[in-house]
């Protein structure tokens, strides 16, 4: 039996009290995910740093995503300054966010308790516990989407074009923040044909407004990749293996691997059991609604990493209606599983935030191998390594150059020096980061460099090395995070780049 609908609400009393008992858990989580910031002692994530960079110069487009994560970081170091907090600020409070709108979802497709396990339900995944430590684009994605299934549903049920316009709005943003979102056009166009008034709908102008609308303001960003030879586009397109496609039935089974983890072992049972009355389900509008914004896109994704590659996180907006879904199917019957669901997630979460006091705790030390978070530590110690030779370069030349080959090691340095002048190493016609794509070392560049490379093979250091006049080794600086786990870069003094 499912909850009751929105039109049949739960006492005023009892409504407030699970939205002020729900809200007070956002508070909770996201004030406890700051304490593990503090604790955990990060540095910024590769691609943290990396788009801290494009924060600096902000523009319509970069080379792998759209403009809005940039934009955001922006607006986050405005507000809370130069600080690690500040790069994380976005997805710490975006992440609450999206939970909140869940709630609202789950009230007004279902009820006030359904809106509450829903929200909860996001909040406590253990995706939203891992990917909401770190700054990424999927956290405004998941944001634009939940709010885009909230305002449709609103729009076919509502004569106002207000609904519609909003849903081109969070659309068109959600297009600036990953291309992903274009899969939720596709499964709004099932949404309204499913239903005889969502086909009438298509017939009026508010769908093709919210359309306009999108593409309105995803717009500035097909402008900025046709200016420069759509690097989006193409990256998108090597990424997914267009041009290589195969029969990868392993990549099936590490990518529905990585869906069962990131939604939680109980809570994926949770999708699938009432999958077994699926005539029942298809005939509530409410979940025939749900269900065409979770099997689409992981069917489609699925089918692109069986025959090519996907990574874990391309149908993350699933989970937006997945726990709606499992909300609303689960309780009152299976209530209990629900809540051993959660509280399963709770605990994963937890381990996660707390993986190296287990370890403590069991007398084994964090290792290369055993620490979660290796990827985020040790660059503030091999940027300290680095910056005396930095500081004498710049002493010597103050228009030297700092550049690097590697987007990770690139990215960080930048990061923790502040260089006013970087390129990368780009002797390869194929570009492949937003550095080959805007700065490039060029041949007009004869000044000093300060190479830095993780290169350890002398042949392929020295293919770049014997493009200059000069080269002066300045030895290696090496970073023992771990006995098992070292963080190295070799570094140079060139001079008089020759060319490519």
């Amino acid at each position: 039996m499912l909850p009751a609908t929105s039109s049949l609400p739960a006492p005023a009393a009892a409504e407030r009290a699970l939205s002020r008992f729900f809200f007070g858990c956002v508070v909770l989580a996201t004030a406890y995910r700051l304490a593990v910031l503090a604790r955990l002692g990060l540095n910024p994530y590769v691609d943290e740093a990396y788009y801290w960079g494009w924060a600096q110069a902000l523009d319509w487009g970069y080379y792998s995503k759209p403009p809005l994560i940039a934009a955001l970081l922006a607006l986050s170091e405005r507000l809370f300054g130069d600080t690690l907090y500040a790069l994380k600020a976005p997805s710490l409070m975006l992440y609450p966010a999206t939970a909140l709108v869940i709630h609202r979802l789950g009230c007004v497709l279902f009820d006030a308790r359904t809106g509450c396990w829903a929200g909860l339900a996001f909040l406590t995944l253990p995706a939203t516990s891992a990917l909401g430590l770190f700054a990424s684009t999927d956290a405004p994605l998941l944001l634009c989407w939940a709010l885009a299934l909230l305002l449709l549903w609103q729009a076919q049920r509502d004569e106002r074009i207000a609904p519609w316009l909003g849903l081109g709005v969070v659309t068109g943003l959600g297009l600036m923040s990953k291309y992903t979102m274009l899969a939720f056009a596709g499964s709004a166009l099932l949404a309204l044909l499913a239903e005889p008034a969502g086909r009438r709908r298509l017939a009026s102008p508010g769908p093709w407004l919210a359309l306009a609308v999108a593409l309105a303001i995803f717009a500035p960003n097909l402008w900025w990749n046709a200016h420069h030879g759509f690097p989006t586009f193409q990256h998108t397109a090597e990424i997914t293996r267009l041009n290589a496609r195969g029969w990868e039935p392993d990549e099936l089974g590490e990518f529905l691997l990585a869906q069962w983890a990131a939604f939680g072992p109980l809570l994926a049972l949770g999708l699938l059991l009432p999958l077994r009355a699926r005539c029942a389900l298809w005939a509530d509008p409410r979940l025939r609604f749900l269900l065409v914004f979770v099997w689409p896109l992981l069917l489609v994704v699925s089918l692109q990493a069986l025959t090519g590659r996907a990574n874990g996180n391309w149908a993350a907006p699933v989970f937006v209606a997945g726990c709606v879904f499992v909300a609303a199917t689960l309780q009152p019957k299976r209530a209990r599983l629900l809540m051993a669901a959660v509280a399963l997630n709770i605990v994963l979460g937890l381990g996660l935030y707390h993986w190296q006091d287990l370890l403590a705790a069991a007398g084994k030390p964090l290792t290369g191998r055993s620490d979660p978070y290796k990827r985020a530590r040790g660059w503030d110690a091999l940027v300290a390594a680095v910056r005396p030779h930095y500081e004498a370069a710049r002493a010597r030349d103050p228009d030297v150059i700092l550049m690097g080959d590697d987007r990770e090691l690139l990215a960080q340095l930048i990061y923790g020096l502040r260089p006013p002048r970087y390129a990368r190493w780009q002797a390869d016609a194929h570009i492949v980061d937003h550095y080959g794509l805007t700065a490039p070392l060029r041949a007009d560049d004869r000044g000093s460099v300060l190479f830095a490379s993780i290169r350890r093979d002398p042949a392929a250091l020295a293919e770049v090395t014997r493009r200059f006049e000069q080269a002066q080794p300045l030895g290696e600086v090496d970073v023992a995070l771990y006995p098992d786990f070292h963080r190295r870069a070799s570094l140079w003094l060139l001079k008089g780049f020759k060319a490519y």
